[in-house]
């Protein structure tokens, strides 16, 4: 079984104590709901700071509009020198940069604040936290602090000989017995065939390839075919969950009857075999 997996890792610029693990391992959780609190208190003073240079900028830009107008009725009336309105126009402009300063000061400070309280990134739940509270995480830190396991658009990716492949289309009906569930049958329909290998790719280098020859008595190289599973239930099925697979490329044909008494055969078969024999 595959499935997408989201290393959480803390988006701060410091090292920061984490202080609250808010849910459990294997615990499914909804989008948005909390999963770690790390300390606010850092991010709340700067916040704080990053709003009071901001009101100040505000406070000394206004005076300046204020002087800068009162400049300019006093050379209108010729009762002052036009160095002053070039004076506080200067002003102006500076204390504009300030605010502009101030305000991504404060938009950063908040988005840093915002960020100290970890939220699930869609449904799905947690497994290998790596930290309690008490301990520091952020910047600094080398890895996430835990993997957060998707529930969407889980599939089973199965391994066939390209020989095999030939009448495999998406849509078919597809069986499959897992090792975790012993004289179980479960429904799904082939989602996509995935037409390439390792094997056919050249990756940049300074090297020539080579190319070792294969009897052509073995198998070739296998390709993936991608199996989505009908239970509604994807959970159940949880990721790196071993099985095997069985498509029915020709549902009416006397092969397929025989391929349901096999996989129905090796499925309950694990209930007295470890599958590893069978391989």
């Amino acid at each position: 079984m595959i499935q997408q997996t989201i290393q959480i890792t803390p988006r701060l610029p410091e090292p920061t104590l984490v202080t609250d693990v808010l849910v459990q391992a294997n615990t499914h959780v909804k989008k948005g709901q909390p999963l770690f609190q790390m300390d606010k208190r850092p991010y709340q003073d700067k916040l704080d700071q990053a709003i009071a240079q901001h009101a100040k900028a505000m406070g000394l830009m206004n005076y300046a509009l204020y002087q800068l107008k009162l400049s300019k009725d006093l050379v209108r009336k010729g009762a002052g020198p036009q160095e002053d309105v070039q004076k506080w126009e200067s002003q102006l402009v500076a204390e504009e940069a300030t605010i502009k300063l101030a305000e991504v000061a404060k938009s950063q400070a908040q988005f840093y604040l915002d960020n100290t309280l970890i939220t699930a990134p869609e449904d799905g739940y947690l497994i290998n936290i790596q930290v309690r509270p008490g301990t520091l995480a952020g910047d600094y830190r080398v890895g996430a602090i835990a993997s957060f396991i998707c529930d969407a658009d889980r599939f089973l990716l199965a391994d066939f000989f390209q020989e095999n492949l030939k009448y495999v289309k998406p849509g078919q009906e597809v069986e499959v017995a897992f090792n975790l569930y012993p004289g179980q049958i479960f429904k799904g329909k082939v989602e996509s065939v995935w037409m390439g290998s390792r094997e056919g790719q050249l990756l940049p280098s300074g090297y020539l390839p080579t190319f070792n020859y294969k009897s052509p008595d073995r198998p070739r190289n296998q390709f993936g075919v991608a199996i989505k599973m009908n239970d509604s239930d994807q959970v159940k099925f949880p990721i790196g969950a071993q099985a095997r697979a069985t498509i029915y490329t020709h549902p009416a044909s006397l092969f397929s009857a025989m391929r349901k008494v096999d996989i129905r055969s090796y499925s309950w078969t694990n209930f007295l075999y470890p599958f590893s024999l069978f391989e």
